[in-house]
């Protein structure tokens, strides 16, 4: 078992790599502070993914739980999207990026259909193997969602992949949370840059969004005004842009016309996949199906970019 390795926990402070049984597992390894416990983000992700069982989420094998540290063992995965993203600059391939996209939609449908929602979808969060398998990762803020609603922080996800409902100040969110963060992402692996790079604030971020898809108003995005950070003397107003129709389907400031992971796989996108695809159970990779691989991308023989470069690009330059 994993839990009767014997080493020194006490030098350990930051995440490592380990061999169990021949096979390499990631150590996230957090300490604990005798007078506050355990950390109540730890203690919720580990309790979360124990239960999840998905080829497209990351794998939580033990945890071991000392006097001194709580230790999540997960499996080994090699890197993750923005690395990805930063190793093959520009842009990646339209086929991984259709593969990538059918992987996250998997994930994210199984984590769905069980009332959890994620809360911090970025590139950082979603591991990519050696093969090209995507799994989601760090739920620390993942939550269940209780049936009826209740109200939730809105001190969540990464500003860049913020939804505009939350930037404003809503805390009543469901799945579409989620969804805006799929476009967000999309939208970077194919133009090769944040869709919504904000540099300063709230205000900058919503800026950035209303100049792409329009300012709203209560004929866009009703009840937009009864939201606590709306007040439209602070915005300029934007006719929306003409976006390509797939990422039409998740990047809507209206939550609520935001289409759904198990809609979204079914989208005419992914046309031209195997239809066994559909067909895998759980635990099955898509890359099982003998016909899907990942393609070679064209930088494959450039140098990886520092993040702050690839993703600090301004957004006149970016495609939509």
């Amino acid at each position: 078992m994993v839990s009767e390795l014997l080493f020194d926990l006490q030098e350990r402070k930051h995440n490592a790599h380990i061999l169990v049984n021949g096979k390499l597992v990631a150590l996230k390894v957090i300490r604990l502070q005798e007078e506050e416990g355990t950390p109540f983000t730890a203690i919720r992700e580990a309790s979360l993914l124990k239960g999840l069982k998905h080829t497209n989420i990351v794998l939580l094998h033990d945890i071991i739980h000392t006097k001194e540290t709580l230790m999540l063992v997960f499996e080994y995965v090699h890197t993750d999207l923005c690395q990805y993203m930063d190793k093959h600059p520009g842009g990646l391939h339209p086929d991984n990026i259709r593969l990538f996209l059918f992987q996250l939609l998997r994930g994210l449908s199984y984590i769905h259909q069980r009332y959890i929602l994620h809360r911090d979808l970025k590139p950082q969060n979603l591991l990519i193997s050696d093969t090209g398998e995507l799994k989601l990762a760090d739920f620390g803020l993942a939550r269940a969602k209780s049936v009826p609603s209740h109200t939730y922080s809105n001190e969540v996800v990464t500003l860049w992949y913020r939804p505009p409902d939350v930037l404003l100040g809503s805390t009543d969110y469901s799945t579409c949370l989620d969804m805006w963060g799929v476009g967000c992402i999309f939208v970077e692996m194919i133009q090769g840059v944040a869709a919504f790079p904000g540099m300063k604030d709230i205000q900058d971020q919503l800026e950035r969004i209303f100049l792409v898809l329009g300012t709203p108003s209560e004929e866009t995005w009703p009840g937009v005004h009864s939201l606590p950070h709306f007040k439209p003397d602070r915005f300029t107003v934007y006719s929306p842009k003409k976006l390509r129709q797939a990422w039409n389907k998740f990047l809507q400031c209206f939550p609520k016309n935001r289409l759904s992971a198990q809609a979204a796989l079914h989208h005419e996108y992914f046309s031209h996949l195997p239809p066994r695809l559909w067909e895998l159970p759980d635990m099955s990779s898509i890359f099982s199906v003998p016909t899907v691989k990942l393609q070679p991308e064209s930088g494959d023989s450039i140098q990886v970019c520092s993040k702050s470069n690839s993703h600090g690009k301004a957004m006149s330059n970016s495609k939509h």
